[in-house]
């Protein structure tokens, strides 16, 4: 690639703005007493977003650099690698900095393969986690026992086991006074960050229900390549199986779910919907549906009202809105009163970018030996909430919080190597077995 076609790429894909598709952090408080200031950064999970997020790190104004990289597939590292060190890419999100003089990673700290993250973190400070969000839960409690300060990108489990594992790493993350940032960008954004707090503070009222959408058209697919293992396939084309990435309501819908919980600071008691496969239904994707909706219902009687879609030709909504007794928040940065008199209309064009935010914010507390961010609780909380939807309209049954938290379903293989069998592989026509409500068991 020539520089400006490379930043181009940069630029269309998302990678640095985090994107529809695919969001560090160094030793103890107690332990960050570096011989110099620098704050070592180690990557893993080498795509999109995971490059996106270790530019983002490295365009950060303390002194970080990006030491270990680590990723199951070696061309995935290596175009990661190319892309970080191709020039600096300060002018891309507006930051000043250098990217490739931040940068030293020589070929016996590019790691490859399914445990290569235990070796990458040996040598970091802070840990940035982009994987599949099917490897989170191992990755981020590997990390918090080794003592590292954790940015980890949405969502952080596929299935309950998963976030029963997140939350046990983060209570020890609080006793070591590890700084956990996750790519719920949102909380790191100035409009929500002013939307929220005004309605945590009754600008509308009590809220008496809140309307959450990610409705979009379609994404990518990848081709099965000669010669692959089911497990290269599916690992290639992650999107599409429940044990990556744990369905487009987990792996997107998370971040609109996450905004209604973080304005009722609660989450869910019970879910209640439908979904299914309409339009995306052949081989190629797998087993996810392509819409759900779904009525969630707090502990105080409130509703939070959720849709998730990817159909091409439909109309595109990717919001949240909230209503209350004393008035209406119907988009972000907008309040109103019932008569419709505005109480915010937020102007965020000069806002910085989030995803950029969240690494700022994060190293400075690292670089002040602080301890400020706890994110992962309420990540996997929300994530949870993500997933009991997906249970609800898997299995067309009402779902309460309890009994899915403490489900004992396990998506992922029993074993991860190349030549290991996933749970679920396609029929003799090609076709993956996907759920049925009223027939399948989601608990």
């Amino acid at each position: 690639m020539k520089k400006t076609t490379r930043r181009d790429f940069l630029k269309a894909s998302g990678v640095l703005t985090g994107g529809a598709m695919l969001g560090g952090l160094p030793l103890a408080q107690a332990a960050h007493n570096f011989t110099d200031d620098t704050i070592k950064i180690a990557l893993v999970g080498c795509g999109g977003r995971g490059t996106g997020a270790a530019v983002q790190a490295l365009l950060t104004k303390q002194n970080v650099k990006l030491v270990a990289m680590a990723d199951a597939f070696r061309h995935r590292l290596d175009e990661s690698y190319k892309n970080i060190t191709a020039d600096d890419l300060s002018d891309v999100i507006g930051v000043e900095g250098s990217v490739k003089s931040r940068v030293e990673v020589p070929e016996e700290r590019k790691y490859v393969g399914f445990d290569a993250y235990k070796q990458a973190m040996k040598h970091a400070d802070v840990v940035i986690l982009a994987t599949p969000p099917g490897f989170r839960p191992a990755h981020f409690s590997e990390a918090i026992a080794m003592g590292k300060h954790v940015f980890m990108e949405k969502p952080v489990a596929v299935d309950a086991p998963g976030i029963r594992k997140v939350l046990e790493a983060a209570e020890q993350a609080k006793r070591k006074k590890l700084n956990v940032v996750v790519g719920l960008q949102r909380h790191y954004q100035a409009v929500y960050r002013q939307w929220v707090d005004m309605l945590q503070n009754g600008a509308i009222g009590e809220i008496i229900s809140s309307r959450v959408y990610w409705n979009m058209g379609a994404l990518w697919v990848k081709p099965r390549k000669p010669g692959a293992t089911e497990m290269e396939y599916q690992m290639d084309n992650w999107y599409y199986f429940n044990w990556l990435c744990g369905d487009h309501i987990v792996e997107q819908h998370v971040h609109n779910l996450d905004v209604s919980n973080w304005v009722k600071q609660a989450y869910p008691i019970r879910a209640y919907g439908s979904g299914g496969r309409q339009v995306r239904v052949g081989k190629e994707y797998g087993e996810i549906f392509d819409h759900h909706t779904i009525e969630f219902e707090y502990a105080d009687g409130s509703r939070m009202f959720s849709q998730c879609r990817q159909i091409p030709g439909t109309r595109d909504s990717v919001t949240e809105g909230f209503h209350g007794t004393a008035g209406n928040a119907p988009f972000p940065g907008r309040i109103e009163t019932r008569r419709g008199h505005l109480i915010l209309d937020y102007n965020s064009k000069n806002d910085p970018n989030p995803y950029q935010v969240e690494h700022d914010e994060l190293f400075e507390a690292i670089a002040k030996s602080e301890y400020k961010f706890s994110d992962a609780e309420n990540a996997a909380k929300s994530t949870m909430t993500a997933i009991m939807g997906r249970m609800a309209t898997y299995s067309g049954q009402l779902i309460e919080w309890e009994a899915a938290l403490n489900s004992g379903i396990v998506l992922g293989p029993d074993k991860l190597a190349w030549d290991a069998m996933p749970k679920v592989l396609p029929g003799s026509d090609g076709l993956y077995p996907c759920a049925v409500p009223g027939v399948t068991k989601a608990i």
